[in-house]
């Protein structure tokens, strides 16, 4: 339903909102429920059914290792975390996914690097 309210000169619209904050499930936190890797992307389907895509330029590790070394990483107990074990393979990093959400600045905006 449209209502409109006489504001001095203008007239502003406003319109109902058919359903309650209540009613939007959006997700309170994110957990890996699997990983893939193709082409230049790592794949992160998450619990709550979203799959980010994630440039694996952004992670200089994952970019220069061997597609096969990829695939041996171990999602943490937590599902927090994506481990590659030095080991078991030729990496040795973690990926957070919380790190996958947040904006961070890069070195070049913060003048460093």
């Amino acid at each position: 339903m449209l209502t409109k309210v006489k504001q001095g000169e203008s007239t502003v619209k406003w319109y109902d909102i058919p359903y309650p904050a209540s009613a939007y499930t959006f997700p309170g936190e994110a957990f890996l429920h699997g990983v893939r890797f193709e082409d230049n992307r790592m794949w992160l389907e998450l619990t709550d059914g979203r799959i980010l895509a994630v440039p694996l330029g952004w992670i200089p590790t994952l970019t220069n290792a061997e597609p096969e070394e990829r695939e041996k990483y171990q999602i943490s107990q937590d599902r927090k975390m994506i481990v590659w074990d030095p080991d078991t393979c030729s990496i040795n990093d973690e990926v957070r996914i919380d790190d996958c959400f947040i904006s961070r600045p890069t070195a070049r905006a913060t003048g460093r690097g």
